[in-house]
């Protein structure tokens, strides 16, 4: 089990929706939050049917009941970071950007779910406004990959420099932390870290991977970034910890289905 160390116990939140092939969303973070020795909670968004292949139905849950959801786990325990991935609806971010704010979440990592990696839509485009107007201001950390900043700003990344610009022009937006990641270029994969409150930017490279599958690899880099930042991490030192987490979870990747294999963070554990 990989050492998280500065509190006997953490506790992790997802606010995600659930895959049913188990390897993305909700089944995913709870395995990253395991292998990392957090104590992992949910509130389920949305059901969908769904596999290697691709997303075949979805049904969105009542924002009334995703709010239940969050309110019954923190009512109960201490909960030191909160990883949203799979939201849906405007009325459902809503619901959540309201209770982060109310049980003031110390720790806040947004993963804007916005297309599967086969194609389908995961979050309604009247929705996308939501996020930029009520989520993205209360978070620490925000990681889209290229098409998610792309949506987010309506605008090109396709590149190294636009994702660099990119990174900036979403700390605009309200977060502390913007981590644009390059999984998609042709050279390497990249991710491009901006710190609004430095003003600072790194950058993180590693060798394209030749694994049976990536599918489910955001939501771990994500659910990774937050397990840190449970843990007593800086956001940095979370970012990069959680990169070398995810690089792992890819190469181990499982060999099943006809699409995309499911990442194994499972076998990722770091020391």
């Amino acid at each position: 089990m990989a050492e998280l160390t500065k509190r006997p116990i953490a506790v992790a939140m997802t606010i995600a929706g659930s895959d049913s092939g188990g390897g993305a969303g909700i089944q995913a973070d709870l395995k990253t939050f395991a292998a990392l020795g957090v104590h992992g909670t949910c509130a389920i968004t949305a059901i969908t049917a769904q596999n290697t292949v691709g997303v075949q139905q979805a049904f969105p849950l009542p924002p009334e009941l995703v709010a239940a959801q969050i309110d019954s786990i923190i009512s109960d325990l201490p909960c030191h970071a909160v990883k949203t991935g799979m939201l849906a609806t405007a009325a459902i971010i809503e619901v959540v950007a309201d209770r982060i704010q109310h049980h003031q979440i110390p720790h806040l990592v947004v993963d804007p779910v916005m297309v599967a990696t086969s194609g389908a839509r995961l979050l309604l485009e009247a929705a996308e406004a939501a996020y930029i107007d009520l989520l993205l201001p209360l978070a620490e950390v925000i990681t889209p990959n290229m098409a998610e900043a792309s949506a987010l700003l309506g605008q090109p990344v396709e590149n190294l420099e636009q994702m660099r610009a990119a990174a900036q022009a979403l700390s605009e937006l309200g977060p502390q932390v913007v981590v644009v990641t390059g999984g998609h270029l042709a050279e390497s994969a990249v991710d491009v870290l901006y710190n609004g409150e430095t003003g600072t930017t790194h950058e993180f490279t590693g060798p394209r991977l030749d694994s049976a599958g990536t599918h489910g690899s955001g939501c771990v880099f994500a659910s990774a970034i937050a397990a840190y930042l449970a843990g007593g991490y800086e956001p940095l030192a979370a970012v990069k910890r959680a990169k070398a987490f995810a690089a792992q979870a890819i190469e181990s990747a499982l060999p099943l289905g006809e699409g995309p294999g499911p990442v194994n963070p499972g076998e990722s554990v770091l020391s």
